[in-house]
């Protein structure tokens, strides 16, 4: 039978800070008086037996910050297995064991090391045991147990913020609300007063308040004006322990702005301005400024300016600058220094945004009186009107008159003025001016067709002040006259079939005029006189400018006749009456059952036994494709002789050979021997030319080898009458190179290309004896004789 063993946990309270343990559940009422141990034992029986408990611990308290040199004692553990011989030994586990906590394993004390701060861990589980020393066997079943950390007032209120910022309205009501401020306590609020947070103001009376409880600032003093004053600062305390004696606190700064609200009117400096402006000055020209101060800021600041009343109501406007928060006067209308030279003007300014609750303080505008003066100019001529416009009809002959143009000086002088035209818009020079009344006459003819509106400007300028001049606009519109002939609107050729009825309409005619009747074209159309009595066709007029050919009779004959010239008088309605003789071109054709046309062409039909259309396209097919034949057999003939094989990439006309071969230097034995060229009987017999594909074999001709003393002359026609009867020459002209150096050198060559030659070395001692020009050389060649001889 399985024996169930318990320990017995004893705990003393600790010098000088007690610790306490608290009962989980209460089987008889009252807390021992005496230090008591918890006995959870058992005997060795067989048999389980539990005792009987008054108490079960398993809550223990301990102060935080604990400042004694010693450990902090806990407790102790023990067992009723523990004979006292040192048998057993006892384990500690769990948070903070054997760091925070440690246990004496024979004896069971518990102590902390450390002090602890509940604010960093309030509680801390634990596990105990008692074990074997020798096997290392548990004798006791595990004990979990729980110590809390007690708290005191060790941390005083923290602020969330160090520094607030809150606005509020200036003249605001008395309880205003401005902001709440918040401070935390770190020490545990279910204990005590430690973290019982009380708040007061200790800077900023009498304008600011604190409620104590929820921290909450407010406005503690009536018509705070921002004018006056804009920043206060304000500390709040927050203590902890309620407010009394004893606890700790902290403190935070509240920076508080009044905000701008509109309770000041603006007001002008001085209640007269006065200004000048030119009487030139165009509609829009600023001609001063004014502004009215506002201590308000920002849109309460925010003035408008307005014309109320004056003379210059309609001259004169005033707009807002919103930069500046300045009226800027400016003229609305041309101004006149003969008419009217001094105005008097009402300027008023006033806020847009007003607040009805601040209207007690008075109207929130001001007015001021603008005096302004207009200066005299010298002003350019003024035309009587803005622009003018005159018609002349286009048949006006010369020097004819149109109207006339007037300006005069608009100053008290009254300066004489001269006209001219812009030439720049008259450049044919069709119109011109009399400069001293303005009279516009022709000076050309004019035609309405080429141009219907002539638009030219017209130049007044003061005598005595050639820089005083303006400009107005002049258009001339040309009148119609009846002086075009109607015309056809395209060229007319049509066409009649053979077996065509009398009265058949065959084609429409219609006509173009370039005039423009007031009244509209009305067109006659009929035939020319000397067309009319014989002709086999006739012309309808439809009265709506539109006329049709009809067929005179029953029957066409192309064999006859094929072509018929038509000659039709266009005449229009207006005076003078206008004609024109136009000719319409008819075709008599062969036409099907439908009127379709067929054939209009009457000599096809002439020669009845002659050859038909499509025979002559056959005859004519073939001589084509016999003469094709003939071309490309005389090409494929050109081409017999086949091309070089070795063609250049820049010119296929090329007539030097490029190899490209590089030699291999004189141990190259393959290599271009020159020695060919005045041997050719060293050429191979087999050997074949490389520039051109061969059709036959044929055997190079031999020519005798030319004398050792054979001039170069001789030996290029030689070779030149060589290559001429050779046939496998190509067919056409080709350069041939020869590298002959001829005869005549007492040393003969020097050239290394025929050192591969020789046998044997040569002998230089005869450089000696050409000069000093020589030296050099004999030298170098000597010296090599020497070495050899060393």
């Amino acid at each position: 039978m399985r024996t169930y063993r318990y320990f017995l946990l004893l705990f003393w309270v600790g010098q000088p800070y007690p610790t306490f343990s608290t009962p989980l559940s209460k089987r008889t009422s009252g807390f021992p008086a005496k230090k008591r141990a918890l006995e959870l034992s058992g005997n060795s029986k067989n048999e389980l037996n539990r005792s009987k408990r008054s108490w079960m611990w398993n809550q223990f308290f301990l102060l935080e910050e604990y400042t004694g040199s010693d450990y902090q004692y806990v407790g102790k553990l023990h067992s009723d297995q523990d004979r006292g011989d040192g048998s057993l030994k006892y384990i500690l586990s769990g948070d903070g064991a054997g760091d925070l906590f440690i246990i004496n394993e024979n004896t069971g004390d518990i102590q902390a090391t450390k002090r602890l701060d509940r604010e960093e861990k309030p509680v801390y589980i634990l596990r105990a045991q008692a074990i074997n020393r020798r096997t290392g066997r548990p004798v006791e079943p595990e004990s979990e147990f729980i110590i809390k950390i007690h708290d005191i007032n060790d941390n005083e209120p923290i602020f969330t913020k160090d520094v607030y910022t809150a606005t509020v309205p200036e003249m605001s009501d008395v309880g205003t609300f401005v902001v709440q401020v918040t401070a935390t306590d770190a020490d545990d609020p279910t204990y005590g007063n430690s973290a019982k947070v009380v708040y007061s103001i200790l800077q900023g009376q009498p304008y600011f308040s604190v409620e104590s409880e929820t921290g909450i600032i407010k406005t503690a003093l009536l018509n705070m004006d921002r004018e006056n004053r804009e920043q206060y600062q304000v500390v709040i305390q927050a203590k902890d322990m309620g407010g009394q004696m004893g606890g700790l606190s902290g403190t935070t700064t509240v920076n508080i702005t009044l905000t701008d609200v509109n309770d000041n009117p603006p007001r002008f400096p001085q209640s007269t301005y006065q200004f000048k402006t030119p009487e030139s000055s165009p509609p829009g020209t600023p001609i001063g400024r004014i502004k009215a101060s506002d201590a308000d800021m920002g849109e309460n600041a925010e003035i408008e300016y307005s014309i109320t009343e004056g003379e210059g109501l309609d001259m004169f406007d005033v707009v807002t600058d919103q930069e500046t928060q300045e009226g800027v006067i400016t003229v609305k209308k041309l101004l006149d220094f003969e008419k009217k030279k001094v105005y008097t003007l009402k300027v008023e300014a006033s806020n847009p945004h007003v607040e009805p609750r601040f209207l007690y303080l008075g109207p929130f505008k001001d007015a001021a009186t603008v005096r302004i003066m207009v200066e005299d100019v010298d002003e350019p001529p003024v035309f009587s009107k803005l622009a003018y416009i005159l018609q002349i009809r286009e048949d006006a002959q010369i020097n004819t008159t149109i109207g006339s143009v007037t300006a005069q000086d608009p100053d008290a002088a009254r300066n004489p003025v001269k006209y001219s035209v812009d030439r720049h818009t008259d450049m044919d020079r069709i119109f011109n001016i009399d400069s001293g009344n303005g009279s516009i006459f022709t000076s050309k003819l004019l035609d309405r067709e080429t141009l219907l509106w002539h638009n030219i400007t017209v130049i007044a300028t003061e005598i005595n002040n050639p820089k005083q001049s303006s400009r107005v606009p002049l258009y001339i519109k040309v009148l119609d006259v009846n002086d075009n002939a109607p015309e056809f609107a395209e060229f007319y050729e049509t066409f009649v079939c053979e077996k065509a009825k009398a009265d058949q309409l065959i084609q429409t005619l219609r006509a173009i005029d370039k005039d423009d009747p007031y009244s509209g074209h009305q067109f006659s159309f009929s035939l020319a006189p000397e067309a009319a009595s014989g002709s086999n066709f006739t012309i309808q007029d439809n009265k709506d400018n539109t006329a049709g050919i009809l067929t005179r009779k029953n029957g066409y004959n192309r064999h006859e006749m094929s072509t018929y010239l038509l000659p039709v008088v266009i005449s229009d309605n207006d005076y003078p009456v206008q004609s024109s003789t136009g000719t319409v071109t008819v075709r008599v054709c062969a036409c099907d059952h439908h009127g379709n046309m067929q054939s209009c062409h009457a000599e096809a039909l002439v020669h009845p036994t002659g050859l038909s259309t499509g025979a002559l396209i056959a005859i004519l097919l073939c001589i084509v494709t016999l003469l094709v034949t003939v071309v490309l057999f005389a090409a494929l003939r050109r081409q017999r002789k086949k091309e070089p094989l070795i063609i250049s990439k820049e010119d296929i006309r090329d007539n030097i050979v490029s190899y490209n071969d590089e030699g291999g230097g004189e141990e190259d034995t393959q290599a271009f021997d020159i020695g060919t060229l005045r041997n050719p009987e060293a050429i191979e017999d087999s050997k074949l030319r490389r520039d051109i594909v061969p059709e036959a074999l044929f055997v190079p001709r031999r020519t005798p080898a030319a004398r050792d003393n054979t001039d170069v002359r001789d030996f290029i026609n030689q070779r030149l009458k060589e290559n001429d009867t050779d046939p496998t020459a190509p067919p056409y002209d080709s350069l041939a190179t020869y590298a002959y150096e001829g005869t005549g050198s007492v040393a003969d060559s020097l050239s290394s290309l025929e050192s591969v030659t020789t046998d044997g070395d040569q002998d230089y001692d005869y450089l000696s004896d050409w000069g000093p020009r020589f030296k050099k050389l004999a030298d170098m060649y000597g010296g090599v004789d020497s070495d050899k001889d060393s």
